[in-house]
């Protein structure tokens, strides 16, 4: 099954935009609405269309280059339409992490399930679930232009491992830091509080 083509104008839109290289400008895009279609993202960050997995790699990193989020709505923009689609958390999620010396000291390079590259610092930051406004109890980092990756559990057993601990009015903050920052991961508060 061709996924791109099942997927009405916008499949045609992404024909032409996949032989580009880069991400394609979709915050300077303006169409139409056009609607609804029956294209989700799990809380795993697994695509699905019409109820079925999308199992094509490329195909769901060319959807993913062509989305984006206006108020707490997700969308694909092409130039000629505009179609929501269904997130149950965020579209990414982080799977990997690198530790790697930079200009400002250490910086993490992330690396999400689509492929996507971070570096956490001033312009991708970690943030907690709450401050992200996002699941309380997870940890989020922004990828680009207002789409978070969550970050996953082995690579938050990473961050815990390599945090340093500030003692802070409500307990022991943990922080990572990166970029030339420090990002905050939690904070152990004593037991009974």
């Amino acid at each position: 099954m061709d996924e791109i083509s099942d997927v009405g104008g916008v499949g045609k839109s992404l024909q032409l935009l996949k032989k580009q290289k880069g991400l394609p400008p979709v915050h300077s895009w303006n169409p139409p609405f056009c609607g609804d279609i029956d294209m989700r993202i799990d809380r795993e960050g697994r695509w699905h269309y019409n109820g079925s997995p999308i199992a094509r790699e490329k195909m769901v990193s060319l959807f993913a280059s062509v989305m984006r989020r206006d108020d707490d709505d997700y969308y694909l923009v092409t130039p000629v339409e505009k179609v929501r689609i269904q997130v149950e958390d965020v579209p990414f999620v982080v799977i990997a992490a690198d530790v790697q010396e930079g200009e400002a000291g250490k910086e993490y390079h992330l690396t999400t399930n689509i492929g996507d590259q971070v570096v956490v610092g001033k312009g991708s930051p970690i943030l907690t679930g709450e401050r992200a406004g996002f699941l309380a109890e997870m940890l989020y980092v922004l990828v680009r232009d207002r789409l978070y990756a969550r970050v996953n559990r082995n690579v938050f057993y990473q961050l815990v491992n390599d945090a340093q601990e500030q003692v802070i009015e409500e307990g022991v903050e943990l922080v990572v830091p990166s970029g030339g920052e420090l990002f905050s991961i939690g904070v152990l508060k004593e037991e009974g509080e």
